[in-house]
């Protein structure tokens, strides 16, 4: 084989490769390249039952992204409002959202615009239509107060006390002692006519009864000193 025809096939085959390379390479950076289909809407609530609109971008490419809200006021769309602008900086295959925090109401129209580099700048198609209903406020959570607490525990306390402890009319029945007269005399009173054990002071009697024992003496001595003068006088 001549050294030209050698040539020439290694040329082709370097040409084939190229182009291989040259087509994959295009279809890589077009499967990366941002595109308008990339972006999602949905109208949705927050925890604390407000309204908002939430925006996510799954752009492989990583392109910023400029979001802007707009409330439809008319067919053509000159007239629609514009609420609010938001930037995604650095979007994800997996998605970076970004909220509104605008208190929809059911039924309203929205269009978003968005403006990546020079590769989007277009509408999330379709237009945004919100819920027939809308966000509820949840209801708010009681808590009870310490003075609900404590009663709550002391009627609690009572309750398990009056169930562990028996009545007394049901656990016992105490037994009545007999009684009977009591054995010592009751004590007179002061000034009565009951007998006292034991007694101080002179009593209304005392003083004749001194008096008859002297009166007594003395005659008793009168009579003695008399019969001894007899006696005297008779033995003279």
């Amino acid at each position: 084989m001549s050294l030209f025809p050698r040539a020439v096939r290694s040329a082709r085959l370097i040409g084939v490769s190229t182009a291989a390379a040259a087509l994959t390479l295009g279809v890589a950076n077009t499967a990366l390249a941002c595109d308008i289909r990339d972006f999602s809407a949905v109208a949705t609530c927050d925890d604390n039952g407000k309204g908002i609109i939430r925006v996510t971008d799954t752009d492989a490419s990583g392109t910023p992204a400029v979001v802007t809200l707009y409330i439809k006021m008319s067919v053509d769309g000159e007239d629609d409002r514009n609420l609010d602008t938001k930037t995604i900086e650095h979007p994800t295959a997996q998605g970076v959202s970004v909220d509104f925090a605008w208190d929809w109401s059911p039924g309203q129209t929205y269009r978003i615009h968005v403006k990546a580099g020079n590769q989007v700048d277009d509408d999330i198609q379709p237009l945004l239509t919100t819920p027939s209903q809308g966000c509820e406020t949840p209801a708010p959570t009681t808590t009870p107060s310490d003075s609900d607490q404590a009663s709550a525990s002391a009627s609690a306390s009572a309750s398990a006390s009056a169930a562990a402890t028996p009545s007394a009319s049901s656990s016992e029945t105490p037994s009545a002692a007999p009684t009977g007269p009591s054995d010592s005399p009751a004590a007179s009173p002061q000034g009565g006519s009951g007998t006292h054990l034991a007694e101080t002071g002179g009593g209304n009697g005392t003083g004749l009864i001194a008096g008859t024992a002297a009166a007594l003496v003395v005659a008793g001595g009168g009579v003695v000193f008399a019969l001894r003068r007899r006696r005297a006088s008779g033995s003279h």
